[in-house]
């Protein structure tokens, strides 16, 4: 059986009430043609009404790069002065974090440029947002409390948790025989890292959601982990 691997990229450029477009996809082949995961750009001009809308048909979004300023003359450029495109090494920082956590895990995001206006990096420059995400597809594990969460990726891959949490967020999952004093706190959120440190570049992995794990984020509240997580290539 013969292995083989290439790339293809194809570049769509679209402009549309200062907004572009750029779709960037690779294809991997394994004795046929099977299309990887979609790298998406756009970038939005900065405007008092002007919205960056990322959206995944399969997958949820995963911003990997981000960027409030300006890095060249020619993006956004249009009726702007020559003295408003001058600095090419305008960057804000924060950028990354405030996509991240508005947009990812999400299949569509709409994010209005004044959100990262919150302090101007080259004033008198004309900027623009440019956004690089992938749609990528999660799978969700959910373990009661007292049973074993199990991670598994295909042979070749490993695992990547997106996030974790230990508690509760409804009365619906987990309530089986369970007394409703119970289920009743649904604001009972514990984040962790721990499923990352542990699983993170693994084939599979197991864990027990317990206290004893995770601590005790609600106390005589029946508990529940919920795992997002990826498989990707070694």
């Amino acid at each position: 059986m013969f292995f083989f691997f290439f790339s293809v990229t194809i570049i769509l450029l679209l402009y549309s009430s200062n907004i572009y477009y750029v779709l960037n996809t690779s294809f991997f082949s394994k004795a046929q043609d099977n299309p990887a995961l979609s790298t998406k750009r756009v970038i939005t001009c900065d405007d008092l009404y002007n919205v960056q809308r990322l959206s995944c048909e399969t997958g949820e979004i995963i911003v990997q790069a981000a960027l409030y300023g300006r890095t060249n003359r020619e993006t956004c450029s249009m009726g702007r002065p020559p003295q408003q495109l001058d600095n090419i090494n305008c960057s804000q920082q924060g950028t990354l974090d405030v996509l991240k956590k508005r947009c990812d895990g999400k299949k569509v995001c709409e994010v209005n440029t004044n959100v990262f206006r919150t302090s101007d990096p080259c004033y008198g420059i004309f900027k623009y947002v440019d956004t690089t995400y992938a749609c990528v597809p999660i799978i969700y594990v959910v373990a009661c409390e007292d049973s074993y969460a199990n991670l598994q990726c295909d042979e070749g891959q490993v695992i990547s948790v997106f996030s974790a949490d230990y508690g509760r967020r409804d009365q619906t999952t987990c309530v089986f025989g369970r007394p409703a004093s119970q289920i009743q706190n649904v604001n009972c959120l514990g984040p962790t890292s721990k499923i990352a440190e542990s699983c993170n570049r693994k084939n599979s992995c197991t864990v027990r959601a317990s206290n004893s794990e995770f601590g005790d984020p609600c106390v005589n509240t029946y508990k529940y982990l919920e795992v997002a997580y990826t498989c990707q290539s070694k």
